[in-house]
């Protein structure tokens, strides 16, 4: 371990600082709490599937809110460092979508420590290869998707833009555009990590998952975000690897004032950038 921090320049208490996000906005409980509430009432109002599985795990089930006539379909992957959260409280972001006439997609996947990383990214790629098969029975068709996730998410999302041509059901055509929000993509920094007790990664494991290097099999624009008021590595992730995909990925976009939880409330929200570079991409 001392060998993998004098190589990267990198200290475990730097790590530590720079990705323990709830230490960084200790107010991150207001936004869970907040976000909860939304999601119970969009529930309660907006028509939707809840728990349809793409899976035997009783995690591998995802959420559909079907718009009126959807001119296409939002994937949304929720975050917690591949070990936490769940789809049910991102509910909230479905309505402003619903509205635009997009219908909206939530899957949840397995956690480690059950599973590594690289399983959950085998997650995303069923849950993807289902909504494509079945998807449109339920009111959100896969002709024309966007595939959005936040931190772990934004991670999964482009896990999901460079999966093996042979892994996916389905046209990678089909799928218009990404947009990854807050997301790991050099998994070096997390060896030194405390989390890293339940990522169960090693060198090799690390360099298996990262995709600085790796080549996307989905060629459709991909929006690259971070708040600027992210730690200086969360901010270094996003724009390393938007200039690694470049001109697929777009110049990373750090959003002023933005921290890691934040940005999710810029997605939704209509008038701010990220949320018109989302709907750009239909």
């Amino acid at each position: 371990m001392s060998g993998i921090a004098a190589r990267a320049g990198l200290t475990a208490e730097f790590v530590e600082r720079e990705y323990n996000n709830r230490a960084l906005v200790p107010e991150h409980p207001g936004y869970f709490a907040r976000w909860e509430k939304d999601s119970g009432y969009v529930r309660d109002t907006l028509l939707s599937h809840v728990d349809l599985p793409y899976g035997e795990h009783a995690r591998q089930r995802i959420d559909l809110f079907p718009a009126r006539e959807p001119r296409g379909t939002l994937v949304f992957i929720h975050g917690g460092y591949w070990r936490s959260l769940d789809k049910s409280m991102f509910s909230w972001l479905a309505a402003p979508y619903v509205a635009a006439g997009l219908s909206v997609a939530m899957p949840n996947y397995r956690f480690a420590p059950e599973v590594r990383i690289e399983a959950i990214v085998d997650d995303v790629i069923a849950a993807a290869n289902w909504l494509a098969a079945e998807g449109a029975s339920h009111g959100a068709p896969f002709e024309r998707v966007v595939v959005s996730g936040h931190s772990a998410g934004g991670h999964l999302t482009a896990a999901l833009f460079a999966a093996p041509r042979a892994r996916l059901a389905f046209d990678p055509a089909r799928i218009a555009g990404g947009v990854s929000l807050s997301g790991v993509f050099d998994f070096e920094p997390l060896l030194l990590f405390a989390f890293n007790a339940d990522f169960k990664l090693d060198r090799e494991g690390a360099r298996r998952i990262s995709l600085m290097d790796k080549k996307a099999t989905v060629k459709a624009p991909l929006v690259v975000a971070a708040g600027a008021a992210e730690s200086s590595e969360f901010q270094r992730q996003s724009r390393e690897f938007a200039a690694a995909w470049s001109p697929q990925a777009r110049p990373a976009m750090l959003l002023p004032g933005l921290n890691h939880f934040s940005i999710v409330d810029s997605f939704a929200e209509r008038g701010q950038p990220l949320h018109e570079a989302t709907l750009a991409l239909f």
